[in-house]
């Protein structure tokens, strides 16, 4: 997993912003786990910069030649009787997984903690951001493509992140912290910024 120092709010929704303080890092999260410690920068840089080592885990993980997130995927399709080529049924039947069997779980105070998607499935644990980048790999490693768009309320900065799969012509939304289908948007998006896992570019709006 990767574990970030931050001096700006990261994600989740009911999360306590950080005071700026980097002097006191995470020393240990599980004693069987290297962690890396790094600074970032602050507001949308440091968002960004988030996302994209979020990214950069997904791509690791559908490409690591164990394949246990493809495996792990496969094996919920058959647990929750997803018939073939149900596309739509597989991205909820993933979906609902993450956010039901996946406790919700805040980072340590003052520290960004980004975990990688084999991580978050052995704890069983994790914030939206490591929900998210579980359900984004998941997703990749059975054909959906996916996107993490994060996404600030009422006029704050960005605090919270979910998936989007492509299903058909469009892309749905998908939440995993909090008891809501598959289509569901936060309401109240003020701002957000769109990160496409299979493009290089992404989007602000």
């Amino acid at each position: 997993m990767y574990v970030d120092t931050r001096g700006s709010r990261g994600f989740g929704l009911g999360d306590v912003p950080t005071n700026g303080d980097n002097s006191s890092g995470l020393r240990k999260v599980f004693a069987d786990r290297t962690v890396t410690l790094a600074e970032l920068p602050s507001g949308k840089a440091g968002t960004v910069t988030t996302l994209k080592h979020m990214r950069d885990f997904v791509h690791a993980a559908i490409r690591n030649p164990s394949q246990r997130i493809r495996n792990k995927a496969l094996e919920i399709f058959s647990v929750r009787g997803v018939p073939p080529r149900a596309w739509y049924k597989e991205i909820c039947a993933l979906a609902r997984f993450v956010r039901d069997e996946i406790r919700y779980v805040k980072d340590p105070v003052g520290v960004e903690l980004v975990q990688t998607p084999e991580a978050t499935l052995e704890i069983g644990q994790g914030d939206c951001d490591d929900k998210s980048t579980l359900l984004a790999a998941l997703l990749m490693a059975t054909g959906h493509p996916a996107k993490f768009i994060a996404v600030g309320m009422g006029g704050g900065p960005l605090s919270h992140v979910l998936v989007q799969a492509k299903c058909g012509a469009g892309w749905l939304p998908l939440e995993t912290i909090i008891q809501k289908e598959p289509g569901w948007f936060p309401p109240g998006v003020t701002s957000k910024f769109v990160l496409d896992l299979g493009k290089p570019e992404s989007i602000w709006s």
